[in-house]
């Protein structure tokens, strides 16, 4: 009778222990994060001309496919965000704006919850009004433009929508690697860069040589993406044949190693930094081999995991002009030696004269990101020169991401320092834009850093 009873009072104990295990385990479940990714071909399959240079620059084969690809996290309470990475050139407002807007009416999701990034790949197609004046105007490529940039913005909206339906619990953890071959361009000349390498001298003016590195494993521990990022130009290369330039040899790379994973590229804040020397194919393989092998070195060390919290803050703030053009200021620009500002001026004229009326402000796009206690996410419009990701990590501290090149192909954005020395970043040439403006208010780095010291403040622990 006495071992009957320490049996059932045995059995019971491992009843209950079983259950508490099992309802640890499934707490651990849904704890956890989701993850999914989806991707596209984004090869163009008509002559749209390439993007940047200011030139016509009709496309002739291709060194590898161009691609655009999500990344879709969903966090323990279900609160959701997607990345986008691209190799595009730059997306301009009238496209980003289409796919928030069908995202929203589709799928529920708002302006705080999704970040459209781009490479700044300049060996990849134009797209809408981007950089418009940038290109001779010819009227079939118009329309070229225009059904290819229709075909992406629907492109984009069923790949987000691929990615949520791909969501499976997964664990996140973050890390560094680091690589050397981007070169602050406006303190190395590249007309004296190979005179600096052969002699021996060191480049000098701030860079970012960091590479962030966020990687997602499934339940079983199998590597599903790999997200990482560097601050710098993708202009190696400047001929005419589509090539993701060296983020997307790294990434290609990256997928060789890890056939099973999705290998996702950020553009940092590289508006003011060059991968120097360039203009060879066979240099862009070398970059792309160097930030592969960052990437690698950096998965290979004890990594920081991610806690499944997400919080998201988003706000547009206006960047005022110096000064918004008028009449006289265009009239004088039509008979500049300059196609680029020719054109912009002719365009702007036409626009006066059918009645518009030109801001003083552009809505400037900023994101935050807090992913648990160990990740902040800061994304900033158009091309952020690399003062912004100095002073945003030090200030936030370790896990801190800024990336630059997010949701509008605005212009270049400078910080005081460079909107001081002037300069291609930081001087007169927001014309080349599209903006009704040749420069930014002197206060543009003030402006910035007050807004995002807000938005970080929305999505700090406290506010969880």
């Amino acid at each position: 009778m006495r071992l009957t009873k320490q049996l059932m009072v045995y059995c019971a104990g491992v009843i209950f222990s079983f259950g508490v295990f099992a309802h640890n385990a499934a707490a651990i479940e849904n704890s956890s994060w989701k993850a999914g990714t989806a991707k596209r071909v984004i090869t163009p399959h008509n002559p749209v001309w390439l993007a940047g240079y200011g030139s016509k620059r009709s496309p002739v084969g291709k060194l590898h496919d161009l691609w655009m690809k999500a990344l879709a996290l969903e966090d323990a309470k279900g609160r959701q965000v997607i990345l986008v990475t691209s190799d595009f050139q730059g997306i301009p407002k009238s496209m980003s704006d289409l796919v928030f807007e069908q995202l929203r009416q589709q799928c529920g999701l708002q302006r705080d919850q999704v970040m459209l990034t781009f490479s700044h790949n300049h060996c990849g197609p134009r797209l809408g009004d981007d950089l418009v004046d940038y290109y001779p105007v010819d009227a079939e490529q118009v329309e070229l433009v225009k059904d290819y940039t229709a075909t992406m913005v629907e492109e984009m909206v069923l790949m987000i929508k691929d990615s949520l339906a791909a969501l499976e619990p997964a664990t996140l953890a973050i890390g560094e690697g680091q690589t050397t071959f981007a070169v602050n361009r406006r303190n190395n000349p590249e007309a004296d860069v190979p005179a600096m390498l052969a002699a021996g001298k060191p480049f000098v003016g701030p860079v970012d040589h960091a590479v962030p590195v966020m990687t997602v494993r499934r339940s079983d521990g199998e590597l599903y993406a790999v997200l990482f990022g560097y601050a710098c130009h993708p202009t190696t290369l400047n001929f005419t044949t589509w090539c993701g330039d060296y983020p997307g040899f790294a990434q290609l790379q990256v997928e060789e190693n890890h056939p099973n994973a999705t290998a996702l590229f950020v553009n940092t804040c590289g508006g003011d930094q060059n991968p120097l020397p360039r203009r060879s194919v066979e240099l862009c393989q070398t970059y792309g081999t160097m930030l592969a092998k960052a990437v690698e070195k950096a998965i290979l060390l004890p990594l920081r995991e991610v806690s499944p919290n997400l919080q998201t803050a988003f706000e547009f703030i206006e960047l005022p002009y110096e000064k918004t053009v008028d009449r006289g200021d265009l009239h004088a620009a039509l008979k500049d030696s300059n196609a680029v500002r020719a054109r912009w001026a002719a365009r702007m004229i036409e626009a006066l004269d059918a009645g518009e009326q030109f801001p003083s402000s552009y809505p400037y796009p900023l994101h935050a990101w807090r992913l648990g206690e160990e990740m902040l996410v800061i994304g900033m419009g158009a091309e952020t020169v690399v003062d912004y990701a100095l002073q945003f990590k030090k200030k936030y501290g370790p896990g801190t991401w800024v990336c630059g090149y997010s949701d509008d192909m605005i212009a270049y954005i400078p910080s005081r320092r460079v909107w001081l020395e002037g300069g291609y970043e930081g001087g007169p040439n927001l014309f080349e834009y599209g903006r009704p403006a040749f420069r930014w208010a002197g206060d543009i780095e003030e402006r910035i850093t007050t807004h995002v010291d807000a938005l970080v403040k929305q999505v700090s622990r406290e506010t969880w």
